[in-house]
């Protein structure tokens, strides 16, 4: 089994190319994930012959979340929860009481991937994060007027003191330290803890990834109290003082603070029971909740250490939560995108129910009799789906860090593209900058993590040829490589921005996301020997499947629809339209995340819908 080095994988190396997001570990059944038998009835099914409508031929097999992960959240002066989607670009408002949907705030707003959000105490201004491109936002709640302000890539909680005159971001993932904001958003955010080697590595650790906390007042003295991510403890921090930015050293200064910076002490977590908490608040009995996105949420008592309770246990993937005034608790699931009013029992009320969140990369084999088996690569997890009635059948738990432990099999990285392998997945993924041959039994078996934005890559002969568009590599690295070498292969310039693959073992087929070219190539060992446009003149391609009646199934994402090409004319022809494909990306890659196409040995058509968490099946 190829592996890595795992000080390399221990960080995100390229800012743009990480979604951020949340490690969780996800590994359970979910009761709450909705599957219909509904037809679509924004896609449009065609063929030759009957350019009509034919919705029955088009159906929605599963039915994801109505939220495409779930991150920050509060209470709105409107008694309203205000939820941050990372994912979903985008705030929504929602009914606490019944999970209705008002209102959706995204990139006309000016909300641009937002992970964490708060109101000013008095309610009239909404303060969020937008963790990918480094800014902060206030959104006026009478004008709903948006100021931004710049200050880091990976800005992600955000909170202000109980007064309302101080307020505090901190970076994770894509960057680390602690910074003060002006709540007007005029003068520059000072930096309060950075790290030794910033900016020229902009993703070293200082703290750990302090993530989202709360405020305290003892003594006369000012606390932030929070999760450091990476180092699986709790801690507090003593801003009263505005001091001269502190540079700390990871681990070393936790214990004690920088000189010259801030007091820090630890709370909790010393004794090795926390893996990856996220979120610490202060409830109305004067405790410290902290939630571990393994599934847990403690009860710590803030003035001891390592004075903690098990409160209750929920579905890994646990990402932030609030508390209302009248002491009700609200909790996000990024994972699987719920929401959730967390009762005093510790049990858990849906308010909107999760499943699907990202669906992106199809595969289908063939299960028990002879039903067809669908593997969906969801982002944080490959789940696994019955293709005749939509049931979830397994889950199983992706890692945007894969530290390769020293000892057993390699852990799944975030999946983001599949295909299939025989028994096995080959799975790709940007966010994770690598490739895998994955077995549901035998785990991680081939390792390639040398590739920094593998979009697609498919088993061809005795090798794996992946498709990398690393945009942001210094020369860039696009194209299509072989897996076990790292070697290019040499095109003759053919391809601008290569997006998905398909083959039938002898031929190569991939799709130019730039030029809406299809190209066709055939190989004499490792060298190409032909390479010929099979279709020109598509929009944005990029899921390829190959049908059972010489066809070749393109889904194009500037078109929103899926076409097939006959393979011994290049003739197009539409099969679906009308579909909601996923968004726009913030950064590089230019098509962010990918919309996939798989056949079935039924001979059935799966799509992945991003814009409605969805799969779609057509006959």
């Amino acid at each position: 089994m190829n592996t890595i080095d795992k000080q390399k994988l221990w960080l995100p190396v390229r800012l743009a190319f990480l979604a951020v997001l949340v490690l969780a570990f996800s590994c359970s059944p979910e009761p709450e994930l909705n599957s219909s038998d509904l037809y679509a009835t924004n896609a449009r099914s065609r063929n030759k012959n009957d350019k009509k409508s034919q919705n029955s031929q088009v159906k929605a097999l599963v039915k994801g979340a109505k939220l495409q992960a779930a991150n920050g959240l509060d209470v709105g002066p409107d008694g309203h929860l205000y939820v941050a989607s990372v994912n979903g670009q985008e705030i929504v408002v929602m009914n606490k009481n019944n999970g209705k949907i008002l209102k959706r705030f995204g990139p006309e707003d000016g909300v641009l991937g937002p992970d964490d959000l708060v109101f000013n105490p008095d309610g009239s201004a909404l303060y969020w994060t937008d963790i990918l491109v480094g800014e902060i936002g206030r959104m006026d709640m009478v004008t709903l007027e948006v100021k931004k302000q710049f200050v880091a890539p990976g800005v992600n909680p955000i909170r202000f003191t109980k007064d309302g005159s101080r307020l505090f971001t901190a970076l994770d993932f894509l960057g680390d330290g602690l910074y003060e904001l002006d709540p007007d958003l005029n003068a520059p955010a000072r930096q309060i803890i950075s790290c030794p080697d910033f900016p020229e590595d902009p993703t070293a650790v200082c703290l750990g990834f302090f993530n989202s906390f709360d405020t305290r007042m003892e003594d006369g003295r000012l606390w932030l109290y929070g999760p450091l991510f990476a180092a699986n403890l709790i801690i507090a921090i003593d801003v009263t003082d505005e001091l001269p930015t502190a540079t700390l050293n990871f681990p070393a200064d936790l214990f004690g603070g920088p000189a010259g910076g801030p007091a820090i002490r630890v709370v909790a977590g010393l004794d090795g029971s926390l893996e990856n908490p996220a979120a610490a608040k202060f409830g109305p009995d004067g405790m410290l909740y902290v939630l571990d996105q393994a599934g847990e949420l403690w009860k710590v008592n803030a003035d001891g250490t390592d004075d903690k309770t098990l409160f209750t246990t929920l579905q890994p993937g646990l990402d932030n939560m609030t508390f209302d005034e009248d002491g009700s608790l609200y909790m996000t699931n990024n994972d699987h995108g719920w929401v959730a009013e967390i009762l005093p029992s510790g049990q858990a009320r849906y308010i909107s129910p999760g499943g699907v969140i990202a669906p992106m990369g199809l595969a289908v084999m063939s299960g028990p009799n002879n039903q067809d088996k669908v593997y969906l690569a969801d982002l944080f997890n490959l789940r696994q789906f019955n293709g005749t009635s939509g049931q979830q059948e397994a889950i199983y738990k992706g890692y945007l860090v894969p530290i390769v432990p020293e000892v057993g099999i390699a852990p799944l990285i975030l999946p983001m593209n599949i295909s299939q392998d025989g028994e096995d997945l080959v799975v790709s993924s940007w966010f994770s900058g690598g490739v895998q041959v994955w077995n549901p039994i035998q785990g991680v078996t081939e390792y390639y993590p040398d590739f920094g934005s593998p979009m697609d890559a498919v088993r061809f002969q005795d090798d794996i040829i992946v498709c990398n568009v690393d945009v942001l590599a210094s020369p860039p690295e696009i194209g299509l490589f072989w897996a076990s070498t790292g070697n290019i292969i040499d095109l003759g310039g053919a391809l601008a921005l290569p997006g998905g693959l398909a083959t039938d073992g002898e031929t190569l087929w991939v799709g130019d996301w730039a030029t809406g070219t299809i190209w066709e190539i055939t190989f004499n060992g490792e060298v190409p020997d032909s390479v010929e446009p099979l279709v020109t003149g598509l929009k944005n391609p990029e899921g390829l499947a190959l049908d059972q009646n010489n066809g070749l199934l393109v889904v194009e994402w500037g078109e929103s629809r899926l076409s097939r090409i006959d393979l011994d004319t290049g003739e197009r022809t539409t099969v679906v339209d009308g579909l909601k494909l996923g968004k726009p990306g913030l950064g590089a890659p230019p098509m962010w995340s990918f919309d996939a196409v798989a056949v079935g040995p039924s001979g059935d058509i799966y799509l992945s819908i991003a814009g409605e968490n969805a799969i779609y099946k057509v006959k």
